[in-house]
């Protein structure tokens, strides 16, 4: 399944390392705060695990969305959607 993951973290500490976590699953970042990828279930649910262990839950916010291919191509996705500097031929292959 595709998995986004986007997330707003107040200390920068749990917030890198929130950033390797998504790396480390097979993620690309499309945004400094939002990454897109592929997961399996066991996958997504070992992310999130991961996740909750480092996030302040009374401050931070994390959201993991998981979508089918129809989708995703049915998401509207307006002016500069993506950081161009960060987004790889993988996620292009997922998009288009």
């Amino acid at each position: 399944m595709i998995i986004w993951v986007l997330y707003d973290i107040e200390e920068d500490r749990a917030r890198t390392k929130v950033a390797k976590i998504c790396k480390q699953a097979g993620l690309y970042r499309v945004q400094y705060s939002c990454f897109l990828g592929t997961l399996n279930a066991n996958e997504r649910d070992s992310l999130q695990l991961e996740i909750e262990e480092l996030i302040n839950e009374e401050k931070d916010k994390v959201y993991i969305f998981n979508m089918n291919k129809d989708q995703l191509k049915s998401c509207a996705m307006l002016g500069q959607a993506f950081d161009e500097k960060l987004v790889s031929d993988e996620v292009k292959a997922l998009l288009f």
